[in-house]
């Protein structure tokens, strides 16, 4: 995992995002978004995964959270603002959908919240 994510895996952290109701919905996934207010500075980026039951069996939710976490691991750290917390939610087109377009799902979620860092061209 690079440095700077971090992973939620509490309960009330999923919770917390979810009420500050910051959110983008996009074919390949949702994002929802907060400002970490455990942290005076900065502090490190959090993310965590949520496939329902909706989006298939155990084996599909599998593989859509695995998918998630790699997109996460290698967008976050470059194009998303330290300070906030992150929830990447799966739909049923996201095992499907190529990665390519996943990404660029993830960069116009983070742009559309503000959490997308100044200066970075969307790649």
């Amino acid at each position: 995992m690079p440095t700077g994510v971090e992973r939620l895996k509490k309960r009330a952290d999923f919770l917390r995002v979810a009420a500050v109701r910051r959110k983008w919905a996009t074919p390949g996934i949702v994002l929802q978004a907060a400002r970490d207010i455990s942290c005076v500075d900065a502090g490190p980026l959090r993310v965590g995964f949520t496939a329902t039951k909706k989006t298939g069996n155990a084996v599909k939710r599998n593989r859509i959270k695995r998918r998630l976490r790699a997109l996460a691991d290698e967008i976050l750290p470059v194009h998303a603002e330290k300070g906030w917390d992150f929830v990447l939610i799966g739909r049923q087109m996201t095992p499907d959908r190529d990665y390519k377009d996943l990404k660029k799902d993830l960069l116009i979620a983070l742009k559309k919240v503000g959490a997308l860092k100044q200066g970075v061209t969307n790649a």
